[in-house]
């Protein structure tokens, strides 16, 4: 049974899926290497709690669970020692992550499933920076966490079923809906949003129409809840061009990035953390 889990990376997608672990009643402990990063997680986690009472989407009992489960650590290894599961939430650079990886192995107990939350990388990759690769599969969230209702549960080529099932489980008891995918580039969310954005852009660049116009013709005329530019700086358009270039790589042209997305990108221009992307928030203006 799983009653403590450890989630790696305090940022947007990491604190996202501690809110909604503690949330969900599991004992929930969010690393990172920074006290800052960490400090404002909490602080972010508060203002969504609030929101949701005030909304009426959260009561305050279910607020008290959350932040009685709810606790940080900078100590990656005192983390892992007691936790039954672990998902690791870091950026996508697989340097990184086999580092995290191979720490966490060295301090977990032998019964412990790993699950990662990339959008790109092999889940068999990543399987085998830890001894357990029966044990490990990718558990891709969605941004907002605490909104979006999917999880991806991705195969590696080693990945037991029942370590499929417990991960289902998990997701399931933090109010997801799950979808299991096997193993290849991109799964399947993230092979479908690269394409719809990166076409996007090629439109924009062409002068096909504005970007308000690209967006609010894809949301009213196909329903989307968001337009492909909006979504792009919302997870970040380095983001997005780091995972068209892995996909460029592994799938072929169809994939490869616009380069008026290059030129935002290397202009710093990357979405709302930054200020400005396809749009500019630092005025509120979108």
């Amino acid at each position: 049974m799983i009653n403590h889990v450890t989630v790696v990376g305090a940022g947007v997608m990491g604190r996202g899926i501690a809110y909604v672990s503690a949330l969900a009643g599991f004992k929930t402990i969010l690393v990172d290497i920074s006290e800052t990063q960490l400090q404002d997680a909490v602080d972010t986690t508060k203002k969504t709690a609030e929101k949701g009472v005030v909304r009426g989407k959260l009561t305050e009992e279910k607020k008290e669970v959350l932040f009685g489960n709810l606790h940080t650590s900078t100590d990656l290894a005192a983390a892992v020692k007691e936790t039954d599961f672990i998902i690791e939430a870091v950026p996508e650079k697989r340097s990184l992550k086999q580092s995290i990886m191979q720490e966490a192995e060295a301090h977990a107990r032998d019964g412990v499933i790993f699950t990662s939350n990339t959008s790109t990388i092999s889940p068999t990759e990543l399987g085998s920076y830890t001894n357990r690769p029966e044990k490990f599969a990718v558990m891709h969230f969605f941004n907002p966490v605490h909104i979006m209702k999917l999880v991806e549960i991705v195969r590696g080529l080693e990945t037991s079923d029942e370590t499929v099932e417990v991960v289902r489980q998990v997701a399931e008891k933090m109010g997801k809906e799950t979808v299991e995918v096997n193993e290849f580039p991109g799964f399947v969310t993230s092979r479908i949003s690269a394409l719809v954005g990166n076409e996007a852009f090629h439109m924009l660049q062409e002068g096909v129409a504005s970007a308000e116009d690209i967006d609010k013709a894809i949301k009213l005329g196909l329903n989307f809840p968001m337009g492909p530019l909006e979504l792009g700086d919302l997870v970040g358009l380095d983001a997005r061009l780091n995972n068209l270039r892995y996909l460029h790589e592994k799938l072929g042209d169809k994939f490869r990035p616009a380069p008026l997305l290059e030129q935002y990108v290397m202009a710093g221009r990357i979405g709302r953390k930054s200020g400005k992307g396809v749009y500019d928030y630092s005025t509120g203006e979108e």
